[in-house]
């Protein structure tokens, strides 16, 4: 026996044994990253994931991902993969030094390891509901495996009654010195209009607004005098039926300002969910989820879906933009709609395509 054996049996240390690694998959990180784990394989876990990749911000990593069957461990996802089982969740956060522990598992009552959990919240590492994170970093609020439950007991949905006075006070303020200051701009374009395409210069058509009433929304005309003649239609970016002039007062979003009127006579406000038409509203809302919430609201000539998404022109785009809006529903407040109204001039400056 070595001298060093020997001195640790003397002073009765146990001899270290080198345990193996839960993974095979060496990982370095950079000093001041944030390491995420996440707790759950199912589609909210996928997005959750997909969201912080798309960031690349350098300052969040995400480590992989826990599922409860151990057969599954070392099967890829979207870029990290499965790293291990809930009952190893202590032991792999300890081993990657994991900073925000995400959990996205769709039922959480049978599964949940409630004191592991309750064990690194007390330590100062972060558990955060998947849901939540996925709203801070996106956006926009998942809504395809939310419970509403969820919305119910959030700290969101808030209207002070000063915030909401404020916003009204702003909203009627801004739409009369925009009137005023503007009609130099609404006499060109109608004479634009006019010599362009036979038809009116101003385009009036139904729109769903706060608590589903319906409303008229003001318009300069963009498109051809029988764009709809054999029915409604969802609009698309590259529309064949929009006019020469429609085209380029689309691009800079001047087609809205006739909207100041809806502003003043308290139907729309400048900020909020862009308003819908009634038939499409009827055919979505029996498709997608908490689709009214987005009526809670009074609709906006411009709004935080408009700011982060793409033209929508289809189910599907409408579906994405009512994350954006319940996000913007939930989270209201003065701020939000300066953050939204800059970013709206920037792009109407910059002539970044129609919305």
């Amino acid at each position: 026996m070595n001298s060093s054996s020997k001195s640790e049996q003397e002073i009765g240390l146990e001899p270290v044994v080198t345990q193996p690694p839960l993974v095979s998959v060496s990982v370095s990180f950079p000093k001041f990253t944030r390491r995420v784990l996440i707790l759950g394989v199912g589609p909210l876990a996928r997005d959750l994931c997909q969201t912080l990749l798309s960031k690349r911000t350098g300052f969040t990593e995400v480590v992989g991902f826990l599922d409860k069957d151990a057969s599954r461990v070392g099967e890829r996802l979207v870029n990290p993969s499965i790293i291990g089982t809930y009952d190893q969740l202590f032991e792999i956060a300890e081993r990657y030094q994991v900073h925000t522990v995400a959990v996205c598992l769709e039922d959480r009552r049978a599964v949940l390891p409630v004191q592991t959990l309750l064990d690194m919240k007390a330590m100062g590492r972060d558990v955060v509901d998947g849901h939540y994170l996925y709203e801070e970093e996106s956006g926009r609020i998942s809504i395809d495996h939310l419970k509403p439950s969820a919305l119910i007991f959030s700290t969101g949905f808030r209207r002070r009654l000063v915030t909401m006075l404020l916003k009204r006070c702003l909203d009627v303020l801004v739409a009369i010195v925009g009137i005023v200051a503007l009609v130099p701009l609404v006499l060109l374009l109608s004479i634009f209009i006019k010599l362009d395409s036979s038809g009116p210069v101003f385009y009036r058509q139904m729109r769903v607004g706060l608590r589903g009433r319906p409303y008229m929304i003001w318009k300069f005309r963009s498109m051809r005098q029988d764009a709809e003649q054999s029915g409604a239609r969802w609009a698309t970016s590259e529309d064949p039926r929009v006019s020469r002039v429609g085209r380029w007062i689309r691009k800079w979003r001047l087609d809205e300002l006739p909207q100041l009127i809806n502003v003043m006579r308290g139907e729309m406000s400048l900020v909020g969910p862009r308003p819908e038409r009634p038939v499409f509203v009827q055919e979505l809302r029996n498709t997608i989820p908490y689709y009214d919430l987005r009526h809670t609201v009074r609709p906006g000539i411009t709004g935080w879906a408009q700011t982060r998404f793409r033209y929508g022109a289809s189910k599907e785009d409408s579906h994405v933009k009512l994350q954006y809006d319940l996000f913007y529903v939930k989270n209201l407040s003065l701020a939000l709609d300066l953050r939204i109204v800059i970013h709206t001039v920037k792009v109407m400056l910059m002539g970044e395509g129609a919305r």
